[in-house]
Formats: C-alpha cells, sequence, structure tokens
C-alpha cells in the first residue's frame, strides 16, 4: 500500500469566511503511518480528519493541532505565512488525533478545559508510547473562560460530554458556525466512552438548542466541509445513531446489521452520508455498547 510522507496530502481549504480547514485522509488506497492497525491511520486518515484555523489579520486562533508535527508544521507555516503572529490554541479533547502537534506550538497559549488536561496527565504514559508515540506530549497551559475573542470575531467555548467526558466545542455566534470537533462525525460517531453514551445524549439535545446554521466536524467529508459545512441536520443523524445503538442491547439481530443495513434511514436523510471505512467503526461502536451493559 501507498504510503507518502507525513502531511503531504494535506489540503487548504476556506469553509467559511475568517476560517481556514487543514483536511487530510480519505485518499483511495493510502495509509500514512503503517500497514498494522493504529490510531493514526485506523482512527484518523481513513476517515478523513480536518482541524481548523480562525484568523483575524494577525491573529489566529488553532482548533486542535492535527495528527502529527509535519501537520502542525503545515498549518502554523500556512498562518506564518499570512502574516500571522500571535496563536492560540484550543483542544476539543484529549484523543490522540487531536493533540499530536502540540509541540509544534509550544510556544504559544493551548487552552483546554481541566476534563482534557486532566485527562492527558493521566494519559502520558501511554500516549507517549503508543503506535505512533505523541513524545513529548506538550500539556495545555491554560484552563478556558467560557468566551474569547479574536481581533473583532467573538468566540464562545462550550463543555459538553458527546464522544468523549472532556469535549470543548467552539461557537461562532455572529457566523452563525460551530466548529464540533468529534461531538458530530460522518459517516457516524466513534464510541469511545460507552458506558456514558446516555449522558452524551442528553448532551446532543442541549446542543441542538443553540443557534447557529451550520457545523464544520473534525471528521467528515471533504466535499461537505469544503462547501461550507454540514446542517442543524447533522444533531438529529448523530442523536439517532446513538440510540440506535442503545437499542443493540436488547435486539441482537440489529447487533449484527452491517453499517449501512444499520444506518439506511439515516442516510437516506443526506445529513450524513455512508463510507465503507466506518465499517468497522460501527462493528466496534456495537461490541463495545454491548460489553458496556455487561459490566
Amino acid at each position: 500500500m501507498t504510503r507518502p510522507p507525513l502531511g503531504s496530502t494535506m489540503r487548504l481549504i476556506r469553509p467559511a469566511p475568517n476560517v481556514l480547514g487543514f483536511y487530510d485522509g480519505r485518499v483511495d488506497g493510502v495509509r500514512i503511518w503503517s500497514d498494522e492497525s493504529n490510531w493514526l491511520d485506523d482512527g484518523a486518515y481513513t476517515l478523513g480528519i480536518c482541524t481548523y484555523a480562525i484568523v483575524d489579520g494577525s491573529q489566529a486562533l488553532v482548533y486542535d493541532t492535527h495528527i502529527s508535527l509535519p501537520h502542525a508544521r503545515f498549518i502554523r507555516k500556512t498562518l506564518e505565512e499570512l502574516g500571522v503572529t500571535s496563536i492560540r490554541v484550543v483542544l476539543s479533547h484529549w484523543h490522540d488525533d487531536h493533540i499530536a502537534g502540540n509541540e509544534v506550538f509550544q510556544d504559544c497559549e493551548i487552552i483546554a478545559n481541566t476534563l482534557t488536561a486532566s485527562a492527558l496527565e493521566r494519559g502520558r504514559a501511554e500516549i507517549e508510547s503508543g503506535n505512533p508515540p505523541i513524545k513529548p506530549l506538550v500539556m495545555p497551559n491554560r484552563t478556558f473562560d467560557n468566551s474569547l475573542s479574536l481581533g473583532a470575531i467573538p468566540i464562545e467555548l462550550r463543555q459538553v460530554e458527546i464522544h468523549s467526558h472532556d469535549g470543548t466545542v467552539l461557537l461562532m455566534p455572529q457566523a452563525g458556525l460551530l466548529l464540533a470537533g468529534d461531538t458530530l462525525e460522518d459517516s457516524v460517531t466513534y464510541v469511545s466512552e460507552p458506558e456514558r453514551l446516555a449522558e452524551h445524549l442528553i448532551d446532543l439535545e442541549r446542543m441542538a438548542g443553540w443557534r447557529f446554521d451550520r457545523i464544520l466536524p473534525n471528521h467528515g467529508s471533504f466535499e461537505a466541509i469544503e462547501a461550507g459545512g454540514y446542517d442543524r441536520s447533522f444533531i438529529d443523524a448523530t442523536e439517532a445513531y446513538v440510540r440506535k445503538l442503545l437499542a443493540c442491547r436488547q435486539d441482537p439481530d440489529l447487533a449484527k446489521q452491517d453499517l449501512r443495513t444499520f444506518g439506511a434511514e439515516i442516510f437516506a436523510t443526506t445529513a450524513v452520508e455512508y463510507f465503507a471505512p466506518y465499517e468497522p467503526v460501527h462493528r466496534q461502536n456495537v461490541e463495545a455498547v454491548i460489553a458496556a451493559k455487561r459490566r
């Protein structure tokens, strides 16, 4: 299988005014780390991953530092070539594919909520010895207040428990835009904390009550993100999938379905689309949800 250098297939997109997207992955027949199972290929690159920067003049706010140091260097170089001299970073949550480039921004303010900072501290040894390793793991150096400003752009940071217990999403109220991290994912959510799915549903409902028009996730279709992101039906699709996952605990036949069958009604809404590499994600989700019931 072809293995290009890290960062060499990155694509720069402009999904909204003042917003840059740094998209990589979903390249047919390509892995960029190893043919063996690893978090970088299987949890990010194969599924497609986009991190973001909000830019106003000489200031930028980077939302997640991507999946490797070369990716992070690409982001920083792009911003500096645009005349940015002041960079802050916000971490959406503690998972490897969102914090792997932190070292490139170690001289910047790296902002996270307290749960993210704690999770990184607890997981430091495993993260630094992982496949691939993130070493040294550069920790956040500020825990966030609920609001920031970037030049004339107001930004709200909101803490949610969706996908992981420590999620931080970024709301741009004037633009009607939500940067969603991994709280919403196309084709389907990646279940990392199956015992907490009921709580995730509560926060999905809370998110649905916020005011915004478009959503930019970290994992999704290149074409959808480039075109300005997803509409609010993305939340409904995620909620429907989670509820159906929970139903697998009482319905063995439902648990046996492949993703295309399981999600047929969800994909028919066109809120999200079927993408074959999510088949193993779905199988893992079902197994995790059923196993969590037994504990």
